[in-house]
């Protein structure tokens, strides 16, 4: 089957940029140039005029968490409450409306302290109140933290005496739980929480690749995929469910446990399922004053710089392991001391193993890389992905934590673009939607939700903006010779847009609307 696109502005995204008409066959492009030029190989195609729309490659999600994305679905909505009683009242009414029946969890998502009117986490005791009769948990917008009610930390077995795994904090307040916890001991305890039903799961997965379709996205990313997983992807495959290319990236101590169970997907695509390489977090969160700082925190009196979830030690000896598996490593690091641990490792690995580099080592987040840090980026190949709509979202919030100066620079892309370092960009979804011309709109403008312009010198053009989307983001997936650009030969994943992203203006680029997704040359979003 052939079709022939026309009539609108093709951005290729390779040099030379625009394109009069593309030709798609079975699923590949087949041609790209002018309409004259493809018109005796377009012989029986189906012609679209695109009518003045534009046609870009499709977007890839460089980082982000597809199954919790999908389970997020079927969680309580707080995004939205501006107080702790507004997060008790959500809640509860979720439990009476759905009729929840008792014993069953109950799981908020995405409540942010920093946007509560009482600049607070919400409390074991404030749980209790919601109910006795259901476990419950929220989690924290950046999914590093989260609380607990009473029953849940029953069933969990956590107790006031146990004690939290290094790198995690469990809360406790004149010896009682709050039912507070943080990083790596939330995220122990949360993966101790049952799934949802089975077939309300499978309903979730593909309403969120709807979702991810629907912002022109075809690749997404399990960002941290547990061996509790396991058995979620093997239903998944077996009914032949992804529609989307999803890459997942196992904790390196889990990789030998989930690679054993899809060994047909290790590196290449088994029903649109790949094993990409192994995760490492060495911090937390920004907003949540978790990531790892080399100097304090705004008004930190005792010096509180956040701290490390790994030793020096460990995050050398987990990038061995992975480059013995010819693994590529994505390693969470916000703050400029996770970073310099990071490349530190990563640069003593490589004076030992030089072709490390080509399995082309991630910074994931990279917020607030220091632009002293962007030689060592460099030098050892890192790949930084920003997650530039923090500008946005938490702009204000940085300065408060920060300091103007430090919150100025927070994803400095234009630093990386000025040192010829490719770098993504990624909502970190269910963090944010995983609306890539929204990010893109940020990288360019770096406006903040009051309107003010936070590191105007870290503004990036258009053009690099949407190759962090798609060129670059297909490099870290090491799939640039089959996505990324549209040229002859590679798949068929496109993004028709309802204007040009290069020639609306960088304010209007967070109105440009995606009307149709294609991949493979098949429709599987139209607006």
């Amino acid at each position: 089957m052939k079709t022939l696109y026309y009539g609108g502005p093709i951005r290729t995204m390779e040099s030379g940029g625009l394109a009069e008409a593309l030709l798609v066959e079975n699923g590949v492009i087949a041609a790209v140039g002018t309409r004259e030029k493809l018109a005796a190989w377009a012989r029986g195609a189906a012609e679209i005029d695109l009518d003045g729309r534009a046609l870009l490659p499709a977007f890839l999600d460089a980082h982000g968490h597809f199954s919790g994305a999908a389970q997020a679905l079927l969680q309580v909505p707080l995004e939205e409450a501006a107080s702790l009683d507004e997060i008790g009242q959500a809640l509860s009414h979720f439990i009476t409306a759905n009729k929840i029946p008792d014993g069953q969890w109950v799981v908020g998502k995405s409540y942010d302290q920093n946007t509560l009117a009482e600049r607070r986490h919400p409390t074991r005791a404030l749980l209790d109140r919601v109910s006795a009769a259901h476990p419950i948990m929220v989690v924290h917008q950046s999914g590093h933290m989260g609380v607990f009610n009473s029953l849940a930390l029953e069933l969990l077995g956590v107790k006031v005496d146990t004690p939290a795994p290094a790198g995690g904090i469990i809360g406790t307040e004149n010896g009682v739980l709050t039912g507070y916890m943080e990083e790596n001991a939330f995220l122990q305890y949360q993966q101790q929480v049952p799934m949802p039903d089975m077939e309300d799961l499978m309903e979730a997965y593909r309403r969120v690749q709807e979702q991810y379709a629907s912002y022109g996205v075809t690749i997404v990313q399990e960002g941290m995929m547990p061996e509790s997983l396991i058995p979620m992807y093997q239903t998944l495959l077996a009914h032949r469910l992804l529609t989307l290319d999803v890459v997942a990236y196992p904790p390196v101590d889990a990789w030998d446990e989930v690679s054993a169970a899809f060994p047909e997907a290790v590196r290449r695509y088994h029903c649109h399922f790949k094993l990409g390489g192994c995760k490492i977090f060495l911090d937390g969160s920004p907003q949540g004053r978790t990531a790892w700082m080399r100097t304090p925190y705004q008004g930190a009196e005792d010096g509180y710089r956040g701290y490390g979830t790994m030793s020096g030690q460990a995050v050398q000896e987990a990038l061995v392991t992975a480059y013995h598996g010819g693994l590529q490593v994505l390693a969470h690091c916000n703050g400029d001391a996770a970073a310099e641990q990071f490349l530190q490792a990563v640069a003593a690995v490589e004076r030992e193993f030089p072709d490390f580099r080509g399995l082309r080592p991630v910074m994931i987040h990279a917020q607030l890389l220091g632009l002293d840090q962007m030689e060592a980026v460099k030098r050892t190949g890192v790949l930084p992905s920003f997650f530039v709509a923090h500008v946005y979202r938490w702009g204000e919030v940085h300065i408060r934590n920060f300091g103007l100066a430090r919150a100025q620079h927070i994803s400095p892309a234009r630093a990386a673009l000025e040192q010829g370092i490719p770098f993504t960009f990624h909502q970190d979804t269910p963090v944010l939607p995983p609306d890539m011309l929204g990010t893109v709109w940020c990288a360019v403008n770096r406006l903040m939700e009051s309107g003010a312009v936070l590191g105007a010198d870290q503004r990036i053009p258009v053009e690099d903006a949407l190759r962090a989307v798609t060129v670059h983001a297909a490099y870290q997936y090491f799939e640039e010779a089959r996505r990324g650009s549209l040229r002859p030969g590679k798949a068929a994943d496109l993004v028709l847009l309802d204007a040009d992203p290069l020639a609306v203006g960088p304010d209007a680029l967070r109105r440009v609307r995606v009307l149709e997704t294609v991949k493979a040359g098949e429709t599987i979003y139209r607006a």
